[in-house]
């Protein structure tokens, strides 16, 4: 197939954990973007439970094929432990999605989800500058996105989250830094000129909204972070309402793009 290597004894292993993880999109595209960069690497994903999290990392990391790593939910947070270093933003928030060798064996890790996703919506015609923002959910994807959108420039982002301890540390992170532009959300869009669902809600038939539907408006800009299915209810509901979107998958392509990047052209991963 196009855009994969040739796969043998001498392919770099990148595996991919998760719980679940059979919604990732990452394995196929992160493997054309490595090709892309020369890499003779392949991306393979893992069924890792929370409990076995630590132990699994500690292990894999004997198997000197193993490159990098990249981190789905739930782990991110507890990936963080396991970086001997780490990005200025991947301290800050202590959660990564990508982690590649050090010269000595250690992990260095990077959390790249927001960047990817402020780019993904730019891209699609959101403006963050001095937007208003509604974010629903603080985990690992949220606080990321969270702080990329601020260093973009929004005005004021409200975090909404199910958990309040959650969202309470999200909100204490990033206020060191922001101040006044972080404040308390509610599931209520209205006066909003971006609104961002990071949480899992809509990846089942079941979910509740994350927000309340009929206050969507234009000039609203809707992104969700879901994956499968592509277009969930938040963004068919955002669609109908007239408001301009960002899926997950469009997101994603731009993960893609930002782990190759740390792998290969920062890391060195051949």
């Amino acid at each position: 197939m196009t855009g994969y290597p040739v796969l043998s004894g001498e392919t770099t292993v990148v595996p991919i954990l998760g719980d679940p993880i059979a919604q990732v999109r990452s394995p196929d595209g992160v493997t054309r973007s490595l090709t892309a960069r020369g890499a003779n690497a392949v991306v393979v994903p893992m069924h890792v439970t929370a409990p076995d999290f630590d132990r699994f990392v500690g292990a894999i990391a004997l198997a000197g094929n193993v490159g990098g790593l990249i981190v789905t939910v739930p782990h991110k947070f507890a990936a963080h432990a396991h970086c001997a270093t780490a990005t200025e933003r991947a301290q800050l928030l202590g959660s990564v999605n990508v982690m590649r060798r050090n010269a000595d064996g250690t992990w260095h890790g990077d959390q790249v989800d927001g960047l990817a996703f402020a780019r993904a919506a730019m891209a699609a015609g959101a403006r963050l500058d001095g937007a208003a923002v509604l974010q629903i959910g603080a985990g690992g994807a949220g606080s990321a996105i969270a702080l990329a959108l601020l260093e973009a420039g929004a005005a004021e982002l409200a975090v909404h989250d199910a958990d309040p301890a959650r969202r309470d540390a999200l909100l204490d992170k990033l206020a060191g830094r922001f101040g006044a532009r972080v404040v308390t959300g509610s599931a209520d869009p209205a006066g909003r000129s971006v609104v961002v669902n990071t949480t899992p809600m809509g990846m089942r038939p079941e979910d509740p909204l994350p927000v309340a539907a009929d206050r969507l408006a234009p000039p609203m800009f809707v992104g969700d972070v879901v994956t499968r299915p592509e277009v969930t209810p938040l963004i068919e509901a955002a669609r109908r309402a007239g408001c301009r979107t960002v899926t997950g998958g469009g997101m994603f392509a731009a993960v893609a793009e930002l782990v190759a990047d740390f792998l290969v052209r920062d890391g060195g991963l051949e």
